[in-house]
C-alpha cells in the first residue's frame, strides 16, 4: 500500500485527530538518540514513515496491528522515546508508528500483594512519585527515569541504578498484557511464581517491539526507606583491585543497592573535584536500618583487606547521586554542546564473567585509543554486578573532523562499537547488558546467540511471520 492508501485506512480505524502524517513529526519520531549528531545538524537519512497514530487502549492497538499485518506494513512501537540504540529508527518506507504514550493510566496500586499495574505510557518518574508519597518504590531507577515509560522499559529489558538490590526489570515483572501482530490480545496473569511450562513473560520482555506491542505492565513494589541510605566510597590504585572488591562483595552475599567502579578517565568526568586521577569505587546501602548498616559494615570489612588510595567523604557521593538522572533539559544542553563543539559522546555497555571482565576492559580501552581517530576521551565503569560477573559501560567522546553528519556514525561510532563487541564476544561475554540490540548491534546478534540463534529466530517466525514488527531490530533484515 502507498502512503495515501494507508492514511485512508487508518482514518477508518481511529479518529483523524489522532493520526499524524506531517513530515517533521515523522522525522522526529522515527529516530532515537543513537543518531543524535545527525539530529543536531538537521540531517535525516532513514526512510519516512507514513503516519504516527496515537492509541488509547489495547483494542485500538489490536485493530491497527491486524490491519498492518494483513497488508504487510512495518510497525514501530513507541512510548517514551528514550531509546539510544536505534530501536526507534525506521528501516522501510511507509511504516506506521504506534505511539502508546497516551495510555498513561496507573490502573492499580496494590499494597497488600505489593505490586502496581500501569498502562504502557505511564512515565516511570510519575509512577515513582506516586508510590514514594505512599512510602513505596518500584526499585527501578534508570538514568532515563524522567523520560522513560513502562512499556518501553519492559520491551528493552531495562535495568536501574539500584539493580544489585532490586534486580533488573525481569526480576520485577509480575505480569503483563501485550498484542501480537495478528491482533490477538494476550494477558499473562499476576502470580508470584509458577512452573506451568516455560516462563512466557520473557517473550515480550526484551523483544524491543520486534515481536509484539506491550500495552500494560505489572511490577513489584517495595517499602521506600531513604532515611536509611548510606554511602561508602574509596579511591583505588587500579581497576583490577576494584573488580575484585566488587566480586567479593557479591560472592559473600551482600546486597548494596548501588555498586559502581569508575576508571580514572570516566571518574574524572564525574568526580573531577575529588578523584585525583584515581579509579573511584562507590556503594550505597538501603532498606531497613539494620540491613543497611550491616551491609555497610560488611563492605567496609572487605575493602579494608585491599590496598586502597584513600576513603572518600560520603557527602561528595550524596551530592553526585542527587543529580544523576537526566531529563529533557540535560538532553537539550548536550545537543547545544554538540552543535557548538562538534564533540560527541556515547556509551556502549556489555557484560562478562569476573574472570574475563578486566581483560575485556583493558583490551577495549587499548584498541579504541589506538584505532579510532579524533578520540578526546575513553573510559569505563561497572554499575551492575552479580554473583557470576558484572557489566561495563564504555564511555567515549570524539571530535567529528572532516565528516558530513550522515557519515559520522560510520567513521566513528560503528567502528567503536565493533571493537567493544569483538573484544567482549571473543571472551564469551554479552555484547549488550541492558540498552538493547536496536538496529546497530544486529550485525553481531547471530554470534551473540551462537547455536541457540535458531530458537530466537523461531520466535519471530511464529509470532511475526509477516515480519511487520520493527523491521531491522534484533533480527537481521535478510532473515
Amino acid at each position: 500500500m502507498n502512503k495515501t492508501e494507508i492514511l485512508e485506512k487508518l482514518n477508518e480505524i481511529l479518529p483523524a485527530e489522532r493520526i499524524v502524517s506531517d513530515e517533521a513529526v515523522m522525522r522526529e519520531n522515527s529516530a532515537d538518540r543513537f543518531l543524535k549528531y545527525q539530529t543536531v545538524f538537521g540531517v535525516y537519512t532513514r526512510p519516512l514513515p507514513a503516519a504516527l497514530v496515537r492509541v488509547k487502549n489495547a483494542e485500538e492497538v489490536s485493530k491497527l496491528l491486524a490491519f498492518c499485518n494483513e497488508n504487510k506494513i512495518n510497525v514501530i512501537p513507541r512510548t517514551g522515546g528514550s531509546s539510544i540504540e536505534g530501536g526507534l529508527e525506521n528501516a522501510v518506507e511507509n511504516a506506521v508508528i504506534i505511539d502508546g504514550s497516551g495510555m498513561n493510566e496507573i490502573i492499580k496500586i496494590d499494597t497488600v500483594n505489593m505490586m502496581v499495574t500501569a498502562q504502557c505510557g505511564v512515565c516511570l518518574e510519575y509512577l515513582e512519585q506516586k508510590l514514594r508519597a505512599m512510602g513505596y518504590t518500584t526499585g527501578h531507577s534508570p538514568q532515563s527515569k524522567p523520560l522513560a515509560q513502562m512499556g518501553g522499559l519492559v520491551a528493552t529489558r531495562s535495568i536501574g541504578q539500584f539493580s544489585t538490590l532490586y534486580g533488573g526489570i525481569e526480576d520485577m515483572l509480575v505480569g503483563l498484557e501485550f498484542v501480537l501482530p495478528s491482533g490477538h490480545i494476550a494477558r499473562i496473569k499476576n502470580v508470584p511464581r509458577r512452573a506451568a511450562g516455560p516462563d512466557i513473560r520473557h517473550i515480550p520482555m526484551g523483544s524491543e517491539g520486534a515481536l509484539c506491542y506491550i500495552t500494560e505492565v505489572t511490577v513489584k513494589i517495595f517499602k521506600y526507606m531513604p532515611e536509611n541510605n548510606q554511602f561508602h566510597s574509596w579511591l583505588l590504585n587500579d581497576m583490577k583491585s576494584g573488580f575484585e572488591i566488587l566480586r567479593r562483595v557479591m560472592v559473600e552475599g551482600y546486597k548494596p543497592s548501588f555498586a559502581r567502579l569508575y576508571d580514572f578517565e570516566d571518574g574524572e568526568y564525574y568526580f573531577s573535584h575529588f578523584c585525583e586521577g584515581k579509579p573511584v569505587l562507590i556503594f550505597m546501602t538501603e532498606g531497613p536500618a539494620e540491613i543497611s548498616e550491616a551491609t555497610g559494615r560488611g563492605i567496609e570489612r572487605i575493602v579494608a583487606e585491599y590496598d586502597t588510595y584513600k576513603k572518600v567523604d560520603s557527602r561528595y557521593i550524596e551530592t553526585w547521586y542527587a543529580g544523576l538522572n537526566w531529563d529533557t533539559s540535560k538532553v537539550e544542553k548536550e545537543y547545544k554542546e554538540i552543535r557548538e563543539t562538534e564533540n560527541v559522546g556515547f556509551t556502549t555497555e556489555i557484560s562478562a564473567l569476573w574472570s574475563d571482565i578486566h581483560d575485556v576492559y583493558e583490551n577495549v580501552i587499548r584498541r579504541i585509543k589506538a584505532e579510532i581517530p579524533d578520540i578526546t576521551m575513553v573510559g569505563g565503569h561497572s554499575s551492575h554486578s552479580y554473583m557470576t560477573g558484572t557489566n561495563l559501560y564504555f564511555m567515549y567522546y570524539y571530535n567529528v573532523v572532516d565528516c558530513k553528519p550522515e557519515d559520522e556514525i560510520h567513521k566513528y561510532h560503528d567502528p567503536i562499537n565493533k571493537i567493544i563487541v569483538e573484544e567482549t564476544l571473543k571472551r564469551g561475554g554479552s555484547m549488550v547488558h541492558h540498552h538493547g540490540v536496536g538496529k546497530h548491534r544486529v550485525p553481531w546478534v547471530k554470534e551473540e546467540y551462537g547455536s541457540s540463534y535458531p530458537v530466537l529466530k523461531a520466535l519471530k517466525d511464529v509470532f511475526d511471520p509477516n515480519g511487520i514488527m520493527n523491521a531491522g531490530t534484533i533480527y537481521p533484515m535478510e532473515d
